[in-house]
């Protein structure tokens, strides 16, 4: 959970010489999403561990570029006026600099720890035309909503009158949450920059507005001229549950197919390379659960739920199809939005379904004509996510949701692939688990 505590940033890579963008713009900007808690990942971690369960709540506070507010007069316990004062300069909002009638590509990142995110800015519109580092068909949105784990680019116009300064506002949606807006400010040179727009910042939308959630997930396709094919068909399809399960009727955890995962003391690169195969379980996780009887709208008691930090062996090169099932929780009538990150690779995006997935019908809807390639997507309510990869990255990769809180209650699994195509490992990652004895001086 080292997100929470700061350690996150982004990395801009530039285009080989010789080699243009399919869009034109006069600046560029980054701007980094997240949220904060007032407890420390410590705190957290042990509430979630603990018996009974600690949930660790909603973020006290939206933060834009690092930035944002929180009303002391809320704090329980009260804090001392030299730890929270709103009237510090030092606390002001973020304040970016536009100059009137120029395009501004703005890079947007979220890193949130849980919230997933409606951004919009105040009486501008947006182009979307990038995602996860691919181009993207563009099309316009008054609000883009972005998941932990996800970048775009959007181009904006500063068409609007030049007299004063508009609102960048971020909200909370997919969860009912307290946490007020992230605030910052777009500054039309030349007012000052903490100048305040004389406007109330806009609303976001709906928090329960899935459709238009689901909507611009499907919109986003590959640009054309840009379209990386997919293969046509997949050596191996893992279709992959996610429940919220109550394990020996005590400990609450994410599961997948009911098994929730653990992340072995020795890592998993380590004891391939050098034989330890004892020190994780080499019983393979489940490829699917029980399509024909599994009721995704209802609480289920998964009693059988268990442990595991199992990884599934892919044939190197190999093309794999992975289906996210998203489910009821532990709470009647509730299912939540998972962004779930790859790492080590992008995938194609293939399809985004409402309900249970049919594997003989859905399939036959799938795009493979222009889907856009990403490493992190959503799955939403009640609903399911496929995607395609191709297993070309010798290694062992996480595949997780990008919830920080999620993925340490077993929301995930590995992916191990070519690890005999792996070189000697440098003895200086030797010393968690059983490998202290490889650690040379």
């Amino acid at each position: 959970m080292q997100r929470e505590d700061g350690l996150f940033g982004s990395i801009r890579v530039a285009l080989p010489d010789g080699e243009s963008e399919p869009f034109a713009y006069n600046y560029d900007r980054s701007i980094i999403l997240t949220d904060w808690y007032h407890k420390s990942t410590y705190e957290q971690a042990a509430g979630l561990s603990s018996i009974p369960f600690q949930w660790v709540g909603e973020p006290q506070s939206l933060l834009i570029q690092g930035k944002g507010r929180f009303d002391c007069s809320a704090a329980n316990p009260p804090m001392k006026a030299d730890v929270c004062n709103n009237t510090n300069p030092e606390c002001s909002l973020y304040s970016t600099t536009v100059v009137p009638g120029k395009t501004y590509r703005i890079r947007i990142s979220s890193l949130t720890a849980l919230s997933a995110l409606s951004f919009q800015i105040e009486g501008h519109n947006m182009t979307v035309v990038e995602a996860d580092g691919h181009y993207v068909e563009p099309f316009v949105v008054k609000n883009l909503f972005i998941y932990s784990g996800e970048t775009y680019s959007v181009l904006v116009y500063t068409d609007q009158d030049p007299a004063r300064n508009y609102w960048v506002t971020t909200n909370v949606v997919s969860r009912n949450a307290t946490t007020p807006p992230g605030l910052a400010v777009l500054n039309y040179y030349p007012n000052h920059p903490r100048r305040s727009p004389p406007t109330i910042p806009p609303a976001g939308p709906m928090w329960n507005d899935v459709d238009s959630r689901f909507n611009q997930s499907v919109a986003i396709r590959a640009r054309k001229g840009h379209v990386y094919s997919p293969p046509a068909t997949s050596d191996r399809v893992i279709v992959l549950l996610n429940t919220q399960n109550q394990l020996n009727g005590k400990t609450r955890r994410w599961s997948v197919n009911n098994v929730s995962y653990d992340i072995p003391h020795t890592p998993y690169l380590i004891a391939l390379k050098e034989n330890l195969l004892h020190t994780f379980s080499q019983t393979p996780p489940p490829e699917g659960y029980d399509f024909a009887n599994y009721d995704i709208k209802v609480v289920q008691n998964n009693t059988n739920a268990t442990t595991s930090d199992a990884i599934y062996r892919l044939q190197l090169n190999s093309t794999v199809d992975i289906v996210l099932q998203n489910a009821n929780t532990m709470n009647p009538n509730n299912s939540e939005t998972h962004p779930w990150h790859l790492h080590g690779h992008d995938f194609w995006v293939l399809g985004y379904g409402k309900g249970k997935f049919d594997p003989i019908n859905d399939p036959k809807k799938y795009n493979l004509v222009d889907p856009i390639m990403k490493n992190t997507v959503p799955v939403h309510p009640f609903g399911w996510t496929a995607f395609r990869f191709k297993a070309d990255n010798p290694g062992v990769w996480a595949f997780h949701c990008h919830i920080e809180s999620h993925f340490f209650m077993g929301m995930g699994v590995a992916f191990e692939e070519g690890i005999e195509r792996v070189g000697k490992l440098p003895s200086s990652i030797m010393g968690c688990g059983e490998t202290k004895h490889l650690l040379k001086p």
